[in-house]
């Protein structure tokens, strides 16, 4: 299946980001005006200068994965230019990581063409998001301060019907493009999609950096739903996702719908007990029939029913794991019982992403 064909496929299951106003995901309309002329967002509105910094940091992040491969945040902090850059690429050293350098081999030669990215809370933390889980960092460890009587209590659905205080006060901390910019693995994923061999990325974040980093849409599955749109919990009824966002944002306080008038509004990102978005369920069969390799990355595969996927693969699709640990049934690659189509890099996903675009010489 073409990627072409699939795109049209998925045409009408998209909303376009078109209708968005420009602070809603910082500044995504320039960054994918950048990356990718045909999913172009337009905007009505004069982007400020913050915006105008965002769109500077990521795009020189994607610039530096493309020229350099390893990003040197020293020399970027000092103002090297892009010519600069390229002058100083570094050059390919196959021991430093030869699980990547493999898996570098099957793309330059062509043999992957349709990959599909699985990313998790990791890919974020980088940009000041905490993961879920991880002791003493993770966000579900740090929740006291909104007195809730268990962690998951702010993703439950009946839980917010009851008290909705506490999901406004955590919203108003992680709403998209407020506070945090995309990460080198965000974009990492956006330079699959340039270099057209990216199928989908999906992903179990809410916080919605893919779209700002320049994904477009159409190549992008958020399994556990985003914060552009709402919807009356009660009613069902649709709701304007930028008054809601004003609400939570500028009010502290979840609006009640107008059509009901007693029911609460909640952005459409995926309650415990809810169930997943039917893009989630409309794609993912095709998708893993036609994916001819797989990355995971930064995710505890603890969440179900995403956590399957790695499993539902075909046999012969190689599976790459960029993760802190070994998670799922994955193999490890430094074990003899490794299975030949499994490579696990235990490390940092940011730092594992830069040598292997080294690698590739992006």
């Amino acid at each position: 299946m073409t990627h072409e064909r699939d795109d049209e496929e998925t045409q009408k299951d998209q909303k376009s980001i078109s209708s968005l106003s420009p602070d809603y995901c910082g500044a995504q309309s320039s960054i994918v005006e950048e990356v990718n002329s045909n999913s172009a967002v337009k905007s009505s509105s004069k982007p400020s200068a913050d915006d105008d910094d965002l769109v500077d940091e990521i795009d020189s992040i994607i610039t530096d994965i493309e020229v350099k491969g390893k990003l040197d945040v020293t020399s970027l902090q000092d103002g090297e230019n892009s010519k600069e850059l390229k002058d100083k690429k570094r050059p390919v050293v196959e021991n430093e990581n030869p699980f990547l350098f493999k898996i570098s081999n099957l793309i330059r030669e062509g043999k992957c063409k349709n990959i599909t990215v699985l990313s998790g809370a990791g890919v974020s933390c980088s940009a000041g998001i905490p993961d879920f889980r991880t002791p003493g960092t993770g966000l579900y460890d740090n929740l006291q301060k909104y007195d809730i009587p268990y962690p998951e209590a702010v993703f439950d659905l009946e839980y917010f019907s009851s008290n909705p205080a506490p999901f406004a006060s955590l919203a108003s901390e992680i709403w998209p493009g407020t506070k945090h910019s995309p990460t080198i693995t965000h974009s990492f994923i956006t330079l699959l999609h340039r270099k057209g061999i990216l199928l989908r990325n999906y992903t179990q974040n809410i916080d919605g950096l893919e779209v700002i980093s320049g994904l477009p849409e159409s190549k992008l599955v958020e399994c556990h739903g985003h914060f552009r749109t709402a919807t009356c919990i009660k009613c069902s009824s649709p709701f304007d996702g930028i008054k809601c966002k004003d609400s939570i944002l500028n009010e502290a306080r979840v609006p009640t719908c107008p059509k009901c008038h007693n029911g609460l509004i909640k952005p459409d990102i995926v309650f415990f007990g809810e169930s997943l978005p039917e893009r989630f369920t409309h794609l993912l069969k095709n998708d893993l029939d036609n994916t001819d390799l797989l990355f995971v990355i930064g995710t505890s595969l603890e969440v179900a029913p995403v956590s399957y996927i790695p499993e539902m693969i075909h046999s012969e699709c190689p599976r790459v794991l960029l993760n802190r640990e070994l998670v799922g049934n994955f193999q490890s690659s430094k074990s003899g019982k490794t299975s030949t189509r499994d490579t696990f890099v235990k490390d940092d996903c940011d730092t594992s992403v830069r040598i292997l675009s080294s690698y590739l010489g992006w």
